[in-house]
């Protein structure tokens, strides 16, 4: 049974421990010097550097102990190493861990013990540097500061052996690592949802995605022919450039605005430009990265959207200001990194600058379907971190119940046959949040063979206002703005499916077909504005008269139609209701300073299963009943035969 604590991340610092070649190896005076120190100034019998290995600590430096290890459930710095502070125990007899502990019970009759961890480049504690005593006694602030600072010293030798070790490897892998970056970062920036170019000082184009050149219109080969201001529109040039220049005299680390580009074919684009610059490593400026996002869509909403919907717009632009995303891939440990090493720092820069300044989430997923990236934007679209969500498989996080089972078949398909018709092209989807709640977004997904493994680098653009700008722009061409009721376009469309379903249910739909009577009168008299009244109280009595199921709607000028699914008894049915809207419409309708009263003329056509008549004909035969009414006398219901 374990007497002594595991750290949780043990199978790492073991690792870590026997890749250093330092267990089992000959005494070393860097190492000695120190223990001697310890010994002399803290004025203790036992000093040890002490490396926890897998069954016990092995010394690589003491002084008084003749030991050269023991085993670990006796060592007291398994214990040392799983604290972030200095252990320090007064009294080994009368603390419960130790007071039965071989080691204190007899030979070397420990009663004192402090230890600091000795920590590895990534904080990982590979033994401790302590000291020890046969009799209790207790350290002051600066003893313990002298331990703490004496194990600095090991530590820093470690991590400087450490970083051999690591700057050796690396060199090993630097050219296939640079490779995997290169290949990364060219998926990101040709595949990304925004326009990214690299920019070079005097603002030629070095370097263009196909998504900029979409959004202007120019070529690869026209870009590098061009500046940044060739393209800026002459309004907006002065603020860029001011921008620009505070970013190059280091008064501002980045810059975004919105401005406007010249097309190639002459015409003004609003864009969403966010600039940051590429150092050397001699810290010379060698380009600019500039992320470009085309928001014409949104200024043409802003200028048309009514007052409510700028809460809409406001909660798209604090959104924006608030994207920065951080996920840094390599650490640099050494500054005599190899060229290729500087190479690969150099790629992995440019791949964060642009995943730091892009506006969709990013995620990346292997080939079994599990996150391996998560950047900043995929915390805030989806509300997981990127510590939740990085190891867990996609579809548990955001793909809906539903399409879990679509999406693993559809990537087992791909990994066995190479063919997937949703890869590299973007796609309207619907993922979860964390929450719950459903999110439209838009995918653009792109697979990446690397080392005879598959990854998929997939962008999800959230587009929720789009569709709610999509929605309010197909109610506005669906309906009235008068009354709110269907308007023809909105009325046709739903006849047709209606008539569609009449077909599968087998139940028969009424049209009515509805004109005022006297409408004119009311116009030419108390003016247009009473006119509207009159139409919108009309559309109020209609609905109200109709079930839930029927459908009201407004034709233009004073014709309204209804729509009636699912008639049971036919024409009573359709006749009733048009009698019960006579009536409702005799009521007065009381105006600003007049009472106005008017009826209506009906006429009502049927459409039963095995009618082969489409919407015009049924609208046209209840037109043409309603006229009938209307020559009839006005204020009647006729019945197409």
């Amino acid at each position: 049974m374990t007497t002594y604590p595991i750290p949780p991340n043990e199978n790492e610092r073991l690792n870590v421990l026997h890749a250093l070649n330092l267990l089992d190896t000959p005494p070393e005076e860097v190492f000695d010097r120190i223990t001697r120190l310890v010994a002399r100034v803290l004025d203790v019998p036992i000093a040890l550097v002490s490396l926890v290995d897998t069954d016990r600590q092995w010394f690589k430096s003491r002084v008084g102990l003749d030991a050269i290890e023991t085993p670990r459930e006796l060592a007291f710095c398994a214990h040392a190493i799983v604290q972030t502070s200095p252990m320090i125990v007064p009294d080994a007899t009368l603390d419960e861990r130790f007071a039965d502990n071989a080691l204190v019970t007899s030979n070397p009759n420990i009663r004192f013990y402090a230890g600091v961890p000795l920590r590895s480049v990534s904080g990982l504690s590979i033994g401790t540097l302590c000291a020890i005593d046969s009799k209790p006694r207790k350290l002051n602030a600066d003893e313990i500061n002298i331990l703490i600072d004496l194990a600095a010293v090991i530590s820093k030798e470690v991590q400087m052996r450490e970083a051999m070790i690591l700057s050796q490897a690396t060199s090993e892998l630097a050219k296939k690592a640079v490779e995997t970056i290169e290949a990364r970062f060219r998926t990101v920036f040709e595949r990304a949802g925004v326009g990214i170019a690299l920019v070079a000082p005097n603002g030629g184009w070095l370097r263009v995605n196909d998504a900029l050149c979409q959004i202007v219109g120019y070529s690869q080969d026209e870009f590098v022919k061009l500046t940044f201001q060739d393209i800026t529109h002459p309004d907006d040039l002065d603020s860029d450039l001011y921008l620009l220049r505070q970013l190059i005299d280091d008064e501002i680390d980045r810059y975004q605005l919105e401005k406007r580009y010249i097309t190639k074919s002459g015409n003004t684009i609003w864009i969403q430009l966010i600039v940051t610059k590429q150092m050397s490593p001699q810290g010379e400026l060698e380009y600019f990265v500039s992320i470009i996002k085309d928001i014409q869509e949104r200024k043409e909403a802003e200028a048309s959207l009514t007052e409510p919907r700028k809460d809409l717009e406001n909660r798209v632009e604090t959104r924006t200001r608030d994207l920065r995303l951080a996920n840094e891939m390599l650490s640099s440990f050494m500054a005599q990194q190899l060229q290729s090493e500087q190479e690969l720092r150099k790629r992995e820069a440019e791949l964060q600058m642009v995943l730091q300044n892009a506006n969709d989430a990013y995620v990346c997923i292997d080939h079994n379907g599990v996150i391996r990236d998560w950047n900043q934007q995929a915390e805030q679209t989806f509300g997981w971190s990127s510590q939740e969500a990085i190891g867990r498989r996609l579809d548990e996080m955001i793909i809906p119940v539903t399409m879990r089972e679509a999406h693993r078949a559809g990537l087992r398909h791909y990994l066995a046959t190479g063919e997937l018709n949703v890869l590299n092209r973007r796609m309207e989807l619907t993922a979860v949040r964390r929450d719950g709640t459903p999110l439209p977004v838009e995918v653009l997904v792109s697979p990446l063979s690397i080392d005879g493994k598959t990854i998929f680098s997939a962008f999800l653009h959230d587009i929720t206002e789009r569709k709610q700008v999509e929605a309010i722009r197909e109610h506005e061409a669906t309906h009235d703005p008068l009354t709110g009721l269907l308007n023809r376009r909105g009325m046709f469309d739903l006849l047709s499916q209606a008539i569609a379903r009449v077909k599968r249910t087998r139940a028969s739909l009424a049209l009515l077909f509805i004109d005022l009577d006297g409408f004119k009168q009311i116009n030419d008299t108390h003016g247009h504005e009473a006119g509207d009244a009159v139409l919108r109280e009309v559309a109020a009595r209609l609905q109200a008269s109709i079930r839930q199921t029927d459908t009201a709607a407004r034709l233009g000028g004073d014709e309204f139609t209804v729509i009636l699914e699912n008639i049971k008894h036919g024409i009573p049915d359709a006749n009733m209701l048009a009698q019960k809207i006579l009536e409702t419409l005799q009521h007065p309708i009381q105006l600003d300073s007049v009472t106005a009263t008017i009826s209506a003329s009906i006429g009502i056509s049927m459409h039963h299963p095995d009618d082969e008549r489409s919407a015009d004909q049924l609208v046209n035969a209840a037109d043409s009943a309603m006229y009938t009414a209307k020559h009839a006398g006005k204020n009647q219901v006729c019945v197409h035969k």
